[in-house]
């Protein structure tokens, strides 16, 4: 038996993809979702957490002070330091950051726009 919690966070940010063929080398900005997703095969047997396998709270305690100081309403190519913040490279960056915090780390989703998305699992 696997179990599989989802959290979803939302931010405001803008990019620009220097190197990038088409209209996308110019600034512009999107309303991103990213999606932080944990696995495990074990819940908590006793205490505060019993039946869960992570608590949401502490999946957002986390993510969100990086979704703030990094992510919502920053250009993204200064906060991450990078001339091409690509969907796949913002997930990438997210998992990364998020890895050590938060055990059992399955994967982050990162959607663009509402019709495209990145999935990185490593």
């Amino acid at each position: 038996m696997a179990y599989t919690i989802r959290k979803k966070f939302t931010f405001e940010a803008a990019h620009q993809l220097v190197d990038h063929d088409g209209k996308c080398a110019r600034l512009h900005g999107h309303s991103w979702v990213a999606w932080v997703e944990v696995q495990g095969t074990e819940v908590h047997l006793d205490g505060p957490k019993r039946n869960m396998l992570v608590d949401f709270a502490d999946v957002k305690s986390a993510v969100k002070p990086l979704v703030d100081g990094y992510l919502d309403h920053h250009h993204l190519n200064d906060t991450l330091e990078c001339d091409m913040p690509t969907s796949e490279y913002v997930a990438k960056w997210l998992f990364d950051k998020v890895a050590n915090l938060m055990p059992g780390l399955a994967a982050v989703e990162i959607e663009e726009t509402c019709t495209s998305m990145c999935r990185y699992q490593p």
